[in-house]
C-alpha cells in the first residue's frame, strides 16, 4: 500500500511539474527604442514663389537725357515670379539648435515697364530680372519636426533692361549680372522622416551699379546709367532629406 501511495504521489508531482512548465513566464522581450527625430541630413528640393522690388535708374553722365525724347531718371516697382531649387546640408549639434549651408537658384520674370511723357515724345523703360542665385548659411531652432531659422549670405542676380521712345529716335538694350547680399527667415516642417515643406522670405540687396546701355539703331552710341535695385521674395518649397543610419 505504501508503494501504491508513493507511486501516486510521484505521479502527482510529475503532473504538477508538467503543468507548471506549461505556465512558465516567457522571457522579457527587448524594448525597441525609437531614436528622436533629427534635422542632421543633406537635402535637395524645389521651390516657387512671388517677388517684388525696386529698380531706380539715373542717367550717369547725361548721354541718355541729351537725346531727343531722352530721360534722366526712372523708378520702377517690379513684380513677378521665380521657380527653382535648392541643395544643402544641416547638422543638429544640440537638442534644439541646427546649423547648415545652402545653395539655391531660381529663374523667372520679375519685371515692370514704365511709360512717361518727355518734351516732344513718350519714353519707355523696362527692367526684367531673369534669375536669382545665392549661397547662404543658416541657423535654426528646432521643435522636434518643426524648425524656425534665419539665413544670410552672398547673392547673384541677372537682369535685362530696355529703353526706347515712341518716335523711334533711340532703342537701348543692356544686360548685367550683379553680386550682392541676401538675408531671410523661414519655417520648415518634416511631415515624414525624408520629406519636409518650408515657407521662406528673403531680401536681396544689390546696391547701385553703372550699367552700359547700347543703342541698336545708332552705331557706337552707348549710355552708362546708374541702377539701384532691391528684391524681396517669398517662396514655398519641398525638400527630400538623405539620411544615414537607422530610420528615424
Amino acid at each position: 500500500m505504501k508503494a501504491t501511495m508513493l507511486g501516486g504521489a510521484a505521479a502527482s508531482l510529475l503532473t504538477i511539474s508538467a503543468f507548471a512548465a506549461d505556465l512558465r513566464i516567457p522571457p522579457a522581450q527587448p524594448q525597441v527604442v525609437i531614436p528622436p527625430f533629427t534635422w542632421t541630413s543633406c537635402y535637395a528640393g524645389v521651390q516657387a514663389g512671388g517677388g517684388w522690388g525696386k529698380k531706380d535708374l539715373t542717367d550717369a553722365v547725361g548721354i541718355l537725357s541729351s537725346l531727343p525724347g531722352g530721360f534722366s531718371a526712372a523708378n520702377l516697382d517690379v513684380r513677378g515670379y521665380m521657380v527653382g531649387g535648392q541643395i544643402g546640408c544641416d547638422y543638429q549639434f544640440a537638442p534644439t539648435w541646427v546649423v547648415g549651408i545652402e545653395g539655391a537658384g531660381s529663374g523667372g520674370n520679375i519685371s515692370k515697364t514704365t511709360n512717361f511723357v518727355v518734351p516732344g515724345d513718350t519714353a519707355s523703360f523696362r527692367s526684367t530680372t531673369d534669375f536669382l542665385a545665392s549661397i547662404t548659411g543658416r541657423i535654426g531652432y528646432a521643435f522636434d519636426r518643426w524648425m524656425v531659422y534665419g539665413k544670410g549670405g552672398v547673392a547673384l542676380v541677372g537682369d535685362r533692361y530696355h529703353a526706347d521712345d515712341v518716335a523711334g529716335i533711340y532703342f537701348f538694350d543692356a544686360t548685367e549680372n550683379r553680386i550682392g547680399w541676401t538675408a531671410g527667415a523661414g519655417v520648415e516642417w518634416a511631415f515624414t522622416p525624408e520629406w519636409s515643406v518650408k515657407l521662406e522670405y528673403n531680401y536681396y540687396g544689390f546696391g547701385t551699379k553703372s550699367v552700359l546701355f547700347t543703342d541698336t539703331t545708332i552705331s557706337g552710341v552707348n549710355a552708362p546709367v546708374n541702377i539701384h535695385q532691391t528684391i524681396q521674395l517669398v517662396t514655398l518649397g519641398v525638400n527630400f532629406h538623405a539620411r544615414s543610419g537607422p530610420d528615424w
